[in-house]
């Protein structure tokens, strides 16, 4: 029997999620048992209000443009950060949506707490008798996923942190003063993003000079003996530091006040980098800046890893084809299983494992210093990062899949 299919994107944006999304999208149009394939807009938030859109008609006839959304950054469908409430009311709505729309099979792209609305809904449907199957598309640039070897947007941001680490080396490096310059990676828990600025040491550049992660206690003081060290051998000093290092006591190094937590119970972090620049200027007084890549290293569209694009893309495809096989409860992943040459192999794990779990880098990989990583973790991150990508261009920039829709509630498409 030929049932519908629905898909949503949650979280924070990845340069890949949409590679997903286009995976997820060829192998529906493809199947024999998936009829219209509707798109969330801005996730479950906007399937209970009715917010969505079909992407047969859009993607079934212009085929071209699959191309383009495999190739966009950050979400086509759009997000939101919403948590279910778990209220049987709250169901009741979800499962009538699904209804409305002839639905049998859910996916949803997303991290840890995307992956908690899997479950959520997949354990509803068992404990109500619906054949729904629902599934999860694993994405996040933090890697703090468990139950993969490592998350789709990851290798992306990590070429980008890498590669401006590269350009303030040499861009600072034209001077013959002293300096310090400290860069702040995203990563609230979990190191990943900050350890792989590791990755611009190449043909012997020593940048970054410094690496400090969330995974062990931060001390200030420490820190400053570090800078000093360094700028005794070299005039400019780079410093990378996780937005979320914190002190012996468990306190975040940061000089914003306190902002709360958000509705996932997650610290708001800002001005680890501000603050660590005062904390020099102070004690050592020499030229220091911070600099925040910000939201910039989530949907650097532009340095996207080819790797992690063909596996964000294949994770889509498995995805679907688990639901398709009766898989629920479920997200596509993969599994590492060889460096050299670099294999993966792909398969499916039950959400369980992922839904509001974190993995953190292992403390040994982490240098006894606490300032830097180990080789284990250099040899664990450079194939991630490789190839480049056939990026379509249009007037001197990237071509990207238009997205005016997401500032205006959808009209339902026809396949007409």
């Amino acid at each position: 029997m030929v049932k519908n299919m629905i898909i949503g994107q949650s979280g924070g944006p990845t340069a890949v999620i949409n590679s997903s999304l286009a995976g997820a999208i060829e192998y529906g149009l493809q199947s024999e048992k998936i009829g219209t394939i509707y798109g969330m807009v801005h996730g479950i938030e906007g399937l209970l209000e009715d917010n969505v859109m079909s992407l047969s008609a859009i993607f079934r006839n212009l085929p071209y443009e699959l191309n383009r959304l495999k190739h966009s950054p950050a979400m086509f469908l759009g997000s939101c950060r919403y948590k279910l409430s778990g209220s049987e009311e709250e169901y009741k709505k979800v499962f009538e949506r699904f209804e409305q729309y002839g639905i049998g099979y859910f996916i949803y792209i997303g991290g840890n707490d995307s992956m908690d609305t899997v479950k959520k809904l997949s354990d509803y449907a068992e404990k109500t008798g619906s054949d729904i199957r629902i599934v999860g598309i694993p994405k996040t640039i933090d890697n703090d996923l468990v139950g993969i070897d490592h998350s789709p947007g990851f290798g992306s941001a990590a070429k980008y942190i890498a590669a401006c680490v590269r350009e303030v080396a040499y861009d600072t490096s034209i001077y013959s003063i002293k300096s310090v310059h400290i860069i702040e990676a995203m990563g609230r828990d979990a190191g990943w993003l900050a350890a792989s600025s590791v990755l611009a040491r190449q043909d012997d550049m020593p940048a970054p000079h410094l690496v400090y992660l969330p995974e062990v206690p931060f001390s200030v003081g420490r820190f400053v003996n570090d800078v000093k060290e360094k700028l005794s051998e070299y005039n400019s000093v780079i410093v990378v530091v996780s937005e979320g290092i914190r002190d012996g006591d468990g306190n975040y190094i940061s000089a914003a006040e306190d902002k709360g937590d958000d509705q996932f119970g997650h610290a708001r972090l800002s001005g680890t980098g501000a603050y660590l620049k005062t904390v020099v200027e102070k004690e050592i007084g020499c030229k220091v800046r911070a600099l925040e890549p910000s939201v910039l290293q989530r949907s650097a569209g532009h340095i996207v890893s080819l790797c992690d694009v063909s596996e964000a893309f294949n994770l889509g495809s498995v995805a679907v084809r688990a639901a398709e096989e009766g898989k629920s409860g479920v997200f596509s992943t993969l599994r590492r299983t060889s460096n050299k040459p670099y294999c993966v192999e792909y398969g499916t794990e039950d959400v369980s494992v992922v839904a509001n779990r974190e993995k953190t880098v292992p403390v040994d990989w982490i240098t006894p210093e606490g300032n830097d990583v180990t080789q284990e973790m250099v040899t664990y991150l450079k194939p991630l990062i490789r190839g480049t990508t056939q990026t379509p261009f249009r007037g001197g920039l990237p071509d990207y899949i238009d997205i005016r829709h997401l500032d205006i509630k959808m009209q339902k498409y026809s396949d007409e």
